[in-house]
């Protein structure tokens, strides 16, 4: 091992459930600063489980970002594209935190918990940076701002059988939780019927959980948020049932196929929610937030480039970065590219000139030394199976 290699795996986070991957055999890999899963029985296998079944995801490199106070709603409004006035209790939006310049700082969630009391969950990457920059700009705000990353452990439960599984394993009835809903509850105690986790990651009683509905997937799904002990039982408990553990390998084929972005791909200091297609996320008619004047032109006078999709007429796969061409000129490039599983295409998402973003429009993808042809479509390459 290089000296090189040895201290960048000192420097790894990991989750509470690394052992748990580890002893599984999990094909281990650096993300976000934390060492984790990204695959066990293979990508292909743990995608269709998804898709098909149920399969579970630990989530726990996700960062949360607790912001409370009198004016919590006021500063969150400031901070975020969506529109958070009137939220109600228990209800969760999607949006971004962008820079001055209209880029993107991150996109993320925002969970309601009150008027005074807001729950922002961001990406793993960017968890110091996103928490400087709320703090930064809460000066002036009556809020405090508290980094809860390092107390949260999540997983993410994701299928079509999700629902049924959370019941018969967990014990937690969640028909009646709305998409992008959230409640806070407790974590049953385990009875008769039910597989028994490792007795000794077992929680106090009346573990207190948070329980979401949305799902990073294109499947209805649940993401649980709790203590480090809580969230190692039902991890344990879920296994001991049979759901198929899925790393961060089918976590992105999933999310790539629904049209779903990912931050340092189709979103980032330098892409805009306009320039990704995501400007439906941002709502101008607000009062002020960062960025609003640049994205309101981009709005309205457009923009010179935007991400779409491209379905290749050959087999080849086209990878981040690849260049995009047209007529033997550079065009654009790939941000995400795979063969997609559920529906055997070669597909990506890439970034072109406005000109050519038309559906329909034919262009080549360069992978290596050769150009095959392609031609631009709609980015979501397989339907949305959410909860209605």
């Amino acid at each position: 091992m290089l000296i090189t290699d040895r201290i960048m795996e000192e420097t790894l986070k990991t989750t509470c459930l690394h052992d748990r991957h580890v002893a599984l055999g999990a094909q281990m890999s650096p993300f976000g600063g934390f060492d984790m899963p990204i695959q066990y029985s293979g990508i292909i296998e743990e995608h269709n489980a998804v898709r098909h079944a149920c399969g579970m995801f630990d989530v726990s490199h996700m960062g949360e970002i607790l912001v409370s106070g009198p004016q919590a709603e006021e500063f969150v409004g400031y901070i975020f594209t969506n529109d958070v006035r009137g939220l109600e209790d228990g209800r969760i939006l999607y949006g971004m935190m962008l820079y001055h310049s209209g880029g993107t700082v991150d996109d993320l969630l925002v969970y309601k918990f009150s008027d005074s009391r807001w729950l922002l969950v961001v990406n793993a990457s960017n968890i110091e940076k996103d928490f400087a920059w709320v703090v930064e700009n809460a000066e002036g705000y009556d809020v405090q701002v508290d980094n809860l990353s390092d107390f949260y452990g999540e997983i993410a439960l994701q299928g079509p059988d999700s629902e049924r599984i959370a019941k018969d394993v967990l014990g937690l009835d969640l028909s009646g939780l709305e998409f992008y809903g959230f409640v806070r509850t407790v974590l049953p105690p385990e009875r008769d019927g039910m597989p028994d986790a490792d007795p000794e990651a077992r929680p106090a009683e009346d573990e207190p959980l948070i329980v979401s509905r949305t799902g990073y997937t294109g499947e209805d799904g649940f993401e649980f948020y709790g203590s480090f002990a809580a969230i190692r039982n039902i991890w344990d408990r879920l296994m001991a049932a049979g759901v198929t553990p899925c790393g961060l390998g089918c976590r992105d084929t999933l999310r790539f196929e629904v049209g779903l972005p990912l931050y340092g791909h189709e979103l980032s200091q330098d892409i805009s929610p306009v320039e990704a297609g995501l400007g439906m996320f941002v709502k101008m008619d607000k009062p002020s937030f960062i960025g609003k004047e640049v994205i309101g032109a981009q709005k309205t006078g457009g923009v010179t480039r935007k991400i779409v999709g491209i379905e290749l007429r050959d087999k080849a796969i086209p990878r981040a970065g690849y260049p995009v061409e047209s007529e033997g000129e550079q065009i654009g490039e790939v941000t995400t590219g795979y063969n997609s599983i559920s529906t055997g295409k070669s597909v990506c998402m890439a970034m072109l000139r406005k000109e050519f973003t038309s559906q329909g429009t034919e262009v080549q993808v360069r992978i290596r030394k050769k150009l095959f042809p392609g031609v631009v479509c709609k980015k979501r390459f397989y339907d949305k199976n959410y909860k209605k």
